[in-house]
């Protein structure tokens, strides 16, 4: 046990349900069960305010920052002003940063992806300065990096990407979600990493629908003759959700695409044709963003805030058709809740996950016919589905368990602290 040595968490927003926040709520109960105290930096944040140093600059949705990235990827050349601005800001969040960490006096840092996306680069600048000048050990938990992203590929920034995106530092170790990334970051940039799985604690079963969640079907205006299929990921066009939609009306069961997430960093035009597809092929769909968090709570106007955890637990079948996916925090959901699913086999679905023997409904470009027969038929047999998600628990449970998350993660925190 580690008592009294201490974490700080940076990233750009630890809230709501986006993967890297879920996943830093994982990574803090191991923390905490290993005995160490953490604090949070961060734009946006659901931790605790006596922990936290919160700095709206450190957001990737700040309209300076926003500003920037108009500049910075639009072309290959980026005006002076921009180079000015990003040292701006680049200066005022390194003085936060040094405040942060007098104010907390962290013996490690954690940056959760801010050293791996340039969502936000002043951040990214400042905390890689920052890691030299107060020479503390960190590690960067990369979940996805700029080259994995098509709207990255057009670049004035190539200078701040190779200075720290990611950095290359002697302070730091540097985590990766998937052997497709660990073999990338080595050929890019000569960087070694250690692979840490998303994970899910599977040690503790699953709960049941209680009396909070049991009018979630009302509230939302779902059928009881509706089957719920829920698309548990945010509005972004990497998550085809349109295939969701298409699943929905070619199943020929009556059913509803419930989406519980937000349209994300990526505007709101892909949101608006899936309204507008919807009501073309006739399918009925929720966006439920508004009524779905990681935690219960209750919206501005009284409503129920239901937890993701209802969702999943309501739900008849998981739709999860992405082009692409870092690792697939839906999926090991989906697993954990044991909810049937079907599923696009992804790149790193099919070499790092697949080959573990999970069941699911897979297929590859396009909802084919057996995708569609597969479906229908497991709606219609609860036996099969319970055997397919009986099955599916196991193997979460043998590989990507807090366990698992407490050994790599205590032995990296080991190397960097010299315990």
């Amino acid at each position: 046990m580690k008592f009294g040595q201490k974490v700080g968490i940076i990233s750009t927003r630890l809230a709501g349900t986006d993967g890297v926040s879920l996943e830093t709520v994982k990574w803090v109960k191991v923390l905490d069960s290993l005995g160490y105290e953490c604090y949070y930096f961060a734009g946006e944040s659901d931790w605790p305010e006596e922990r936290t140093y919160l700095l709206p600059e450190a957001h990737f949705n700040h309209p300076d920052i926003d500003g920037l990235n108009h500049d910075l990827f639009d072309d290959y050349q980026r005006l002076k002003q921009t180079s000015a601005e990003v040292n701006r800001l680049k200066e005022v969040l390194k003085t936060h940063l040094h405040n942060f960490i007098d104010q907390f006096s962290p013996d490690v840092l954690i940056a959760e992806n801010i050293l791996a996306i340039p969502m936000n680069i002043p951040l990214g600048l400042a905390l890689t300065e920052v890691i030299v000048e107060a020479d503390i050990p960190s590690i960067a938990h990369h979940h996805d990096f700029s080259w994995e992203r098509d709207r990255f590929a057009i670049s004035g920034a190539e200078d701040y990407l190779r200075a720290a995106f990611p950095p290359t530092l002697r302070q730091i170790r540097h985590v990766v979600i998937n052997s497709f990334a660990q073999r990338q970051l080595a050929l890019r940039t000569g960087l070694s990493s250690t692979l840490i799985p998303n994970v899910m604690e599977f040690q503790k079963p699953p709960p049941e629908v209680d009396d909070y969640s049991q009018d979630m079907r009302t509230e939302l205006g779902i059928e009881d003759d509706e089957h719920i299929l829920l698309q548990p990921t945010r509005i972004v066009p990497r998550k085809r959700i349109e295939l969701s939609l298409e699943l929905a009306r070619r199943i020929d069961r009556k059913c509803v695409i419930l989406i519980s997430h937000r349209a994300g960093d990526e505007g709101k035009n892909y949101e608006q044709y899936l309204g507008d597809y919807a009501k073309f092929i006739g399918v009925k769909v929720i966006f439920g963003a508004d009524r779905f968090d990681y935690v219960r709570g209750i919206t501005a106007k009284g409503k129920k805030i239901y937890s993701l955890e209802d969702a999943y637990l309501q739900a008849d079948l998981v739709t999860y058709p992405s082009r692409v996916e870092g690792f697939g925090n839906a999926f090991l959901e989906t697993v954990y809740y044991r909810r049937p699913i079907v599923m696009s086999t992804y790149e790193i679905f099919k070499t790092d996950i697949q080959p573990k023997g999970f069941k699911i409904i897979g297929f590859g470009d396009y909802i084919d016919n057996g995708c569609i027969i597969a479906s229908r038929e497991i709606l219609a047999d609860s036996k099969q589905a319970k055997e397919m998600t009986d099955i599916n628990f196991s193997i979460g449970q043998r590989h990507y368990s807090f366990n698992t998350l407490e050994y790599l993660l205590s032995s990296l925190l080991n190397d960097c602290l010299g315990n």
